[in-house]
C-alpha cells in the first residue's frame, strides 16, 4: 500500500478526469492506469485519469466531482492506493457523541475537547462529530457537524467515516440493546469503532481475572452480603464500597473498623464530607443500606494504605493510548493528593492534582524513576491484559493506580472513557496534546491509512 499527503485542488472542467502530478502518481504507483475510483469514507466516484508534469504531489478535482464525494474541505491530505486504481483520500474521522447544544457548543460541555481532537492531524484527515440519530443508513450519510473556523460549527451531510471514535457521554444510552445494535451496524460494514462501551467496575476484574495483571487487583466483591463486608472489615481494617456504574468518586463509602472504638463511615453528601462512628455493625448497614439502596449493584474492595504526604493519601491516574503502531503507551500521569476528610482523591471533593515527579521525589527521593519506571510499566501490562479478554476494539484507558507503604502497586480503577480533568494541570498540557496525537495516529491505523511497512 502506497501512503503520502497531497494538495486537493477544485476546477471547474466539466469532464469527469482527475489530474494527478507526475510526482503523486508515482508515489501512489498509479501510472499505468487510465481510469480510477476515488473514495472519502463511505462515498466513492468512478473517475478517467490524466498525470500532469507537475512536481509536488497535487490532486485536481472537477467542482461536481468534489461536491459527490461530499469533500469537506481543498487543501492537505492524506491519500493511499493499494492496487493501483482505488484511490482513498482521508481519513474520515467521526466522533460519535451526543449533540445537546446550540450552535456554538453543538456537543455540550464536549465541544472544546472534541475541537481540539479535530485540530489535530487537521492537515492529514477530515473530522466530523454525529449522533446515533444523524446517521441515514439506507443513503449510507451522516448529518454531521464540521468546524468552522476558531469557534463555529456547520452541519453538512457526509459519507460514513473511515473509523469512529466513540465518545457517547452516557452510561444509561450505551447500556440500551438498540445502541449497541447501532454500533454493530459500523462493524459489518467494516468500519472500525474503539471504546466500545463504558466498563463497569465489575467487568474490569472480570476482564483481568486469570491473568498475570491481576495481582494488581485488590480484593473486591460485587453486591457484599453484610457477612461479607464484616469478614473483610476484620481481615482489612477498612474497605471502600463503590457503585459498579459510578464515576467521579460519586456514591463512594469508606469503611472503617477499629476493635476498640467500633465502625466508622466517609461519604459525601450536599457538598461536604461526612464522618459517622457506629459502635455497632448493625447499625452501620442499617445506614448505608438508607443510603445505597441495599448495596445493590456496589462492589467491596479492600483498602490499601497509600502513600501520604501531610497524612494525605496520593494515588494517580494514567491515561493510557494506542499509538500508530498499535502498541499501548503511557500517553500521561496525573498524581492526586485527597482533601481532608474525603473519600476519592477527586479534585471536585477537595482533591490536588499534582505531578507524579513532584510526589515520587518527595516521598522516594532518588528512586523515584525507578519507582515510575515500574509503575508504567505495570500500566501498559494491565492496559495489554484488558484488551487481550475485550471483545471490541480499545484505543483509550484510564487507571486509577496507588502504591501503598510496602511499595507495592494496586490497580483500583479502569475507565474505557477516561476524563481529561488531569491535563489542566500547567505541566500536563503538552501530555495532553500528545495523548490526541495518539488517538489521531490510531485512527490513522484502524483505518489503514498506514504505509506498506506499516501493514
Amino acid at each position: 500500500m502506497s501512503l503520502t499527503t497531497c494538495t486537493i485542488h477544485v476546477t471547474q472542467r466539466q469532464e469527469r478526469v482527475v489530474y494527478l502530478s507526475g510526482e503523486l502518481a508515482r508515489a501512489l504507483k498509479v501510472s499505468k492506469t487510465r481510469n480510477i475510483h476515488l473514495h472519502l469514507g463511505g462515498k466513492s466516484v468512478s473517475a478517467g485519469l490524466k498525470l500532469l508534469k507537475k512536481s509536488g504531489n497535487h490532486l485536481y478535482l472537477p467542482s461536481f466531482l468534489y461536491t459527490q464525494l461530499r469533500i469537506p474541505r481543498a487543501g492537505t491530505t492524506l491519500i493511499t492506493c493499494s492496487n493501483a486504481k482505488d484511490i482513498r483520500i482521508g481519513p474520515l474521522i467521526g466522533i460519535l457523541t451526543s449533540v445537546t447544544g446550540g450552535d456554538s457548543a453543538p456537543f455540550g460541555n464536549r465541544t472544546e475537547f472534541i475541537r481540539q481532537f479535530m485540530r489535530t492531524g487537521s492537515d492529514k484527515a477530515f473530522y466530523y462529530g454525529f449522533s446515533p440519530q444523524s446517521v441515514n443508513w439506507s443513503q449510507a450519510t451522516v448529518t454531521a457537524l464540521l468546524p468552522r473556523g476558531e469557534s463555529g460549527w456547520v452541519r453538512k451531510t457526509m459519507p460514513l467515516p473511515d473509523v469512529v471514535y466513540n465518545r457517547l457521554p452516557s452510561r444509561k444510552a450505551e447500556r440500551l440493546e438498540s445502541m449497541n445494535a447501532f454500533k454493530q451496524r459500523f462493524i459489518r460494514r467494516g468500519i472500525p469503532l474503539f471504546n466500545w462501551t463504558f466498563f463497569d467496575k465489575w467487568d474490569v476484574y472480570n476482564l483481568l481475572e486469570g491473568t498475570e495483571a491481576s495481582r494488581y487487583v485488590p480484593e473486591s466483591r460485587i453486591n457484599p452480603t453484610p457477612s461479607q463486608i464484616e469478614e473483610m472489615l476484620e481481615r482489612h481494617k477498612f474497605i471502600y464500597l463503590k457503585p459498579t456504574a459510578g464515576s467521579l468518586g460519586i456514591g463512594i463509602f469508606r469503611l472503617t473498623y477499629n476493635p476498640k472504638r467500633g465502625y466508622y463511615v466517609r461519604f459525601r453528601q450536599g457538598g461536604r464530607n461526612v464522618l459517622l462512628r457506629f459502635s455497632r455493625f448493625e447499625a452501620l448497614m442499617a445506614l448505608l443500606n438508607r443510603q445505597s439502596g441495599r448495596l445493590n449493584n456496589y462492589v467491596a474492595q479492600q483498602g490499601i494504605r497509600l502513600i501520604e504526604i501531610d497524612s494525605c493519601p496520593i494515588d494517580f491516574r494514567f491515561h493510557m493510548t494506542k499509538n500508530s503502531s498499535n502498541q499501548w503507551v503511557v500517553a500521561a500521569i496525573g498524581a492526586k493528593k485527597a482533601g481532608k476528610g474525603s473519600v476519592t482523591t477527586h479534585v471536585r471533593t477537595g482533591g490536588q492534582l499534582m505531578t507524579p515527579e513532584q510526589v515520587l521525589r518527595q516521598i522516594f527521593g532518588n528512586r523515584a524513576d525507578s519507582v515510575l519506571s515500574n509503575a508504567k510499566e505495570t500500566a501498559i501490562k494491565l492496559a495489554e491484559d484488558i484488551e487481550r479478554n475485550y471483545r471490541h476494539t480499545l484505543g483509550e484507558l484510564g487507571f486509577d493506580i496507588g502504591i501503598d507503604q510496602n511499595e507495592r502497586l494496586w490497580m483500583f480503577e479502569a475507565n474505557s472513557k477516561p476524563g481529561r480533568s488531569i491535563f489542566k494541570h500547567p505541566a500536563l498540557k503538552e501530555q495532553g496534546k500528545a495523548s490526541l496525537q495518539n488517538i489521531h495516529d490510531y485512527c490513522l491505523y484502524l483505518s489503514r491509512f498506514r504505509s506498506r511497512r506499516d501493514s
